[in-house]
């Protein structure tokens, strides 16, 4: 083994420096020690999220969901921050050659199209002995891009032709355009209607974007434009609400929106409701669809409305709006199987007389029907309401629950 031709020969010097050696060893130690331990603590807040995250998800089907939407995102948005953090520490360790755990990447999906760039050797010939070089291999990797959209302008011209031999004058009728006279493309509307309702990005800000693109497009211009879109796609909604209310089956859900109130400074909670026709489980060749109606309330006469012509099977939560429904007879109730499970929870959490109840109904299946009717429309109500419909023998003591 052959020694650094500097070292000093003098017996003191080397201890010194061997000293000085084993310090700088122990404290690249603990530095690593605590690199560690900060990379363990983050990696289980990461899972700790991921677990919170995956629970109140679960929850989102339960009552008071809509209450959980605020803190699933402000979770999500921490733990992006922890995930970015730790992507930025495996840069810096692949920047200065260290070991690092990498993420596993998923393939890159079939449909995207593929560019290929080949990166032949600038040898010609063998660059140890001058001879013929030959095809051997090829060694492909892949590299995810994305190319920004960009405007452009699309000039429609339509020579005019004349006869040399009359006054006659031939010209091609002009193409149609989405709105009269107007100038968006197709293309530039459904980027603003898909960028407004499905990625939540209000108009000025859209605005703001495109201005870095150098297009001036103002607030009040998208806002006529998203106008007109509305009126576009009047018809194509007729059409899928006839074709949802022709089904025999359907399933029929309200989400609360926030809307703002003018003149008073605050938003109010308008309903979404939203009609589902998929018999695909059941072997149906029909297409699926969803018909969405937005209602300034959650008022009952809504659902009855927008239903009004429906004749068959309506699953729905036990909401009261839907109960005028089933009273002719022609709509049935499909209750919703989600709600059970919580009125089997109370009725185990009460203080009952006989405590083996919940477990009882669980296990016959023919009592099952003690609660038909009431599972489904008073799971979320008081106990004592729940409990009047409930024969004598499996009614809770007067005392609370407990």
């Amino acid at each position: 083994m052959s020694l650094p031709a500097d070292l000093p020969d003098d017996i003191a010097a080397l201890r010194t420096l061997i000293a000085e050696r084993d310090a700088a060893l122990a404290h690249k130690e603990v530095v690593v020690t605590e690199l560690r331990e900060q990379l363990s603590i983050r990696s289980a807040e990461i899972e700790h999220l991921k677990l919170w995250i995956a629970k109140l998800q679960r929850m989102q089907f339960g009552r008071k969901s809509e209450k959980l939407d605020t803190q699933i995102a402000q979770l999500e948005l921490r733990l992006e921050d922890l995930q970015a953090d730790e992507g930025q520490s495996a840069s810096v360790a692949q920047r200065q050659k260290r070991p690092f755990r990498t993420p596993q990447c998923k393939p890159l999906p079939s449909h995207l199209p593929r560019d290929e760039q080949v990166h032949a050797p600038a040898e010609k010939a063998c660059p140890s002995c001058g001879g013929h070089l030959k095809h051997l291999g090829e060694d492909v990797s892949e590299q995810l891009e994305y190319v920004p959209a960009s405007f452009r302008v699309i000039r429609h011209i339509r020579p005019k032709l004349a006869c040399s031999c009359c006054d006659c004058i031939v010209q091609a009728a002009a193409p149609s355009r989405p709105i009269e006279r107007g100038l968006p493309g197709p293309g530039l509307l459904a980027h603003v209607m898909v960028a407004k309702f499905a990625d939540h990005l209000p108009l000025y800000r859209q605005s703001v974007i495109y201005e870095r693109e150098g297009v001036e497009l103002s607030r009040a211009l998208l806002a006529d434009w998203v106008g007109a879109c509305s009126d576009l796609l009047a018809p194509l909604v007729d059409a899928i609400g006839r074709h949802v209310l022709t089904a025999d089956k359907l399933h029929a859900d309200d989400t609360p929106l926030p809307v703002l109130a003018p003149g008073l400074g605050k938003t109010k909670t308008a309903r979404l409701w939203t009609y589902v026709r998929d018999d695909r489980p059941c072997g149906s060749q029909d297409p699926p669809a969803v018909w969405c109606a937005y209602t300034p309330d959650r008022k009952g006469a809504h659902p009855q409305q927008h239903l009004k012509n429906f004749t068959g099977v309506l699953q729905a939560d036990g909401f009261a709006g839907f109960t005028a429904l089933y009273e002719s007879g022609r709509i049935r109730e499909a209750a919703c199987w989600a709600h059970y499970p919580e009125c089997f929870f109370i009725l185990s959490e009460a203080n009952w007389q006989q405590r083996s109840c919940g477990q009882s109904v669980i296990r016959t299946p023919h009592k099952f029907e003690l609660f038909k009717g009431t599972a489904r429309t008073r799971a979320y109500r008081p106990w004592a309401s729940m409990s009047s419909r409930l024969p004598a023998r499996y009614r809770p003591s007067s005392r609370r629950p407990a």
